[in-house]
């Protein structure tokens, strides 16, 4: 999956002149927590956080509500912006691990999607986790198994032959390396239309792989 079967196309963005008031209310009102700033023809300038429009604990002590209202009404999008050239953007045909690596890797929370310099979307966290999910066939029906399996050639083929053999389908697939065991790794198959019983006789009986864990999905 790439970034574009999962981005948010055509995101609410503010302009630099935007008060940082109505920028607040706009997130608020569209439950969102990050605003691209875009100037003439979508370019990106900055990007607002949550964390960009609010007060620094020592400002916020000394000033009253009406202060607090005056300030965010009177300060706009560009003063208070993290700029373009500090913000981590990715292109739409980079691929989703991609996007996850340098949201993980620079602990943010949203990256701006842009071609060309211009802003065609922005993919979030939120974004990220429907796409695994949706990678997992999580929506469908079915038995979800995973199989502990010797990391080597040919054990992948075990398993997808005995399924073929059975006339299943495969909604979801994954794998990772389990823990302390750099010589295994986990494969998570999701195969709708069978029961449990019919999943254990069929890959239970593969040699040198275990199921650890298998359980119905609605």
């Amino acid at each position: 999956m790439l970034v574009k079967d999962c981005m948010t196309r055509h995101p609410i963005m503010i302009s630099p002149q935007t008060p940082a008031a109505e920028a607040q209310k706009i997130m608020a009102e569209n439950h969102i927590r990050h605003v691209p700033v875009a100037g003439s023809g979508k370019h990106l300038e900055g990007l607002i956080t949550r964390q960009r429009l609010a007060l620094k604990p020592d400002e916020l002590g000394s000033l009253n509500i009406w202060e607090i209202s005056r300030r965010l009404t009177e300060t706009t999008a560009k003063q208070i912006m993290l700029k373009a050239e500090l913000v981590k953007t990715v292109e739409p045909n980079k691929t989703v691990e991609r996007a996850a690596r340098l949201m993980t890797d620079h602990k943010i929370g949203c990256l701006p999607v842009i071609r060309e310099d211009v802003v065609v979307g922005i993919i979030t966290e939120t974004d990220l986790l429907k796409s695994f999910q949706m990678m997992l066939g999580l929506p469908a029906e079915g038995v979800r198994v995973t199989v502990r399996m010797p990391n080597r050639k040919g054990e992948f083929n075990k398993v997808m032959s005995a399924i073929s053999e059975q006339g299943w389908g495969v909604m979801g697939i994954g794998s990772f390396p389990p823990r302390k065991q750099p010589d295994s790794y986990d494969l998570v198959l999701k195969i709708p239309g069978v029961t449990l019983a019919e999943v254990q006789g069929v890959l239970g009986q593969i040699p040198d792989q275990e199921i650890i864990d298998m359980r119905s999905v609605v």
